[in-house]
C-alpha cells in the first residue's frame, strides 16, 4: 500500500486500492479487499454485508488514477468531473478480493476518460465509465 500512497493523495480511511498487479497504456488491473479496517462503512448495508456502491466507484477511480501516475502518462491532481455510467450486477461483500480492470479511453494532461469492470471471484459485479479533470 505504500507504493499506492506515492501515486495518489488518498489515505486511510479513504484509500481503497491495495495493489496494482499489471499496467499498460491500454489497461490497468488492481485489487483491494474491504475489511474490518473499513468498519465505518459497514452500516450502509448491514444485513447484507455489502460495500456501498459509491465506495466501489471511488475504488475504481483510484485504481485508474494510480495506474496513470504509475505509467507517467499525466501529472497533477485529478478528480471526478463526470460519471457517465455506473451499473451494478451484484453486491460486493467485505473480506473478498475486489478486482478492477480499467481501460484507458483518452488521456491528456488536462483530463482522462476511463471505463472499468469490477470482479469478485472472476464474475463481473459492476461496470463504470468516468472522466477525471486536472485540478492543479
Amino acid at each position: 500500500m505504500k507504493e499506492i500512497e506515492t501515486l495518489i493523495p488518498h489515505r486511510n480511511p479513504f484509500l481503497y486500492l491495495d495493489e496494482i498487479s499489471s499496467f499498460s497504456k491500454e489497461e490497468i488491473v488492481g485489487t483491494t479487499v474491504f475489511s474490518d479496517a473499513n468498519e465505518f462503512l459497514t452500516g450502509s448495508f448491514h444485513e447484507f454485508n455489502y460495500v456501498p456502491g459509491v465506495i466501489l466507484i471511488e475504488a475504481m477511480a483510484q485504481c485508474g488514477g494510480a495506474g496513470i501516475k504509475k505509467l507517467r502518462l499525466s501529472d497533477g491532481l485529478f478528480g471526478f468531473a463526470n460519471i457517465e455510467a455506473a451499473n451494478f450486477y451484484k453486491g460486493v461483500e467485505y473480506g473478498v478480493v475486489f478486482k478492477m480492470v480499467i481501460k484507458n479511453i483518452k488521456i491528456t494532461n488536462k483530463y482522462f476518460k476511463q471505463s472499468g469492470i469490477g470482479f469478485v471471484a472472476d464474475s463481473p459485479c459492476m461496470d463504470l465509465t468516468w472522466v477525471c479533470v486536472r485540478f492543479q
